[in-house]
């Protein structure tokens, strides 16, 4: 009997053309996604592809080390560089590496934490964001985890480096601009390494926080203005409002409040970026 006719199969060299034709097609097309968001990460050919005429935006994390009751030193650190990664393919924005060493203050007393002189810490965050000026960057999200002085240095640099590079820069202070998250999820004000901030660093790593060594003798709350002065401050938890704030370790708050302030952050960003883009601003 004659075997069915199933057809001539192609030898493989006949294919050669075909597949060749793919494969430049494949090249020519744009990738809809970087192969990482992270400039530590990323092919300097690859980001040249895309900064920046695919992209003009990055985020760039700062913090600092400094005691945070029963949570890790670097609290300031992580909570900024966990809200940008998580950010970042929304916005189309790439993730610098972060600046851990900040300008601490009163606790810098403490095991592991420190501060950086204020001119030192200032003339090298204004390198790092003119660094990323000159890499093409036009809007220079600057996500700050940390308070006290840093705030008004990072403030002064946005409008120095703004002016002089002709970039556009928001300063985001995560958990003062989402203070109002706080009351919503905890009712109540939070503080520094209180309800609202370990629980968001629950929410990055569980492990990072040892309820086990909570007591409430480690927390002493805020002083009013000008009634009195500490150094070392006398605690790592400082509620912001006396009898409130102390850390409740609830992990379906920590998921929920993560996520909204990944949210409201990720909105002030791209409404401001579109504010900018509006009234024709720095181009």
């Amino acid at each position: 009997m004659r075997a069915p006719n199933r057809g001539i199969r192609p030898r493989p060299a006949d294919l050669l053309p075909a597949l060749a034709f793919a494969a430049a097609v494949a090249a020519a097309a744009p990738a809809s996604e970087p192969t990482t968001r992270e400039l530590e990460r990323i092919n300097w050919m690859e980001l040249r592809e895309w900064v920046p005429a695919r992209s003009q935006t990055v985020l760039l994390p700062l913090g600092t080390l400094e005691p945070h009751g029963v949570t890790a030193n670097g609290a300031d650190i992580l909570a900024p560089v966990a809200i940008a990664r998580a950010i970042a393919p929304r916005l189309d924005a790439f993730v610098a590496p972060v600046v851990p060493y900040g300008f601490t203050g009163s606790l810098d007393a403490y095991a592991g934490a420190f501060t950086v002189p204020e001119d030192v810490y200032r003339a090298y965050v204004r390198s790092v964001m003119v660094g990323l000026a000159r890499n093409g960057f036009r809007n220079l999200i600057l996500v700050n985890g940390h308070g006290g002085g840093q705030t008004a240095v990072l403030g002064a640099l946005a409008q120095e480096v703004g002016r002089e590079q002709g970039v556009r820069v928001l300063v985001v202070n995560w958990w003062s601009y989402c203070a109002d998250l706080t009351r919503e999820v905890f009712g109540n004000e939070g503080g520094h390494a209180g309800d609202n901030e370990t629980a968001f660093m629950m929410a990055i790593d569980p492990a990072l926080v040892h309820a086990e060594r909570y007591t409430p003798d480690l927390a002493t709350a805020n002083p009013a203005p000008n009634t009195w002065i500490a150094y070392p401050h006398p605690s790592s938890i400082l509620p912001y409002k006396e009898g409130e704030g102390y850390p409740a370790f609830d992990p379906g708050k920590a998921r929920t409040y993560f996520a909204r302030v990944n949210d409201k952050v990720a909105g002030l960003v791209a409404e401001t970026i579109r504010k900018w883009d509006l009234a024709g601003l720095q181009r």
